[in-house]
């Protein structure tokens, strides 16, 4: 991700690379990609919003052709990591 986010390019294509990068290197089945980030333009001109988030995906593969594989994943991102305390 760090590579792909050290270009400027808007965040739907930097969520699209990603998504691409994985499943073309892992050879994976599907692949879903969820970015959620504050952007610094927003925050500080613009429209000046200090807690802003911005949130793109990218479901490719079983994600994108299975709803029920799609609905679980987005289910399972929603409540958190099992490391986040929430």
């Amino acid at each position: 991700m760090d590579t792909f986010a050290r270009r400027l390019q808007v965040q739907e294509r930097l969520t699209v690379q990603i998504a691409e990068t994985l499943r073309s290197k892992l050879n994976a089945h599907g692949v879903g990609v969820v970015v959620e980030a504050r952007h610094l333009c927003m925050m500080m001109r613009g429209v000046e919003k200090q807690n802003t988030v911005a949130v793109t995906s990218s479901m490719l593969g079983a994600f994108r052709s299975q709803s029920q594989t799609r609905v679980e994943f987005l289910k399972l991102i929603r409540h958190g990591s099992v490391s986040d305390p929430d």
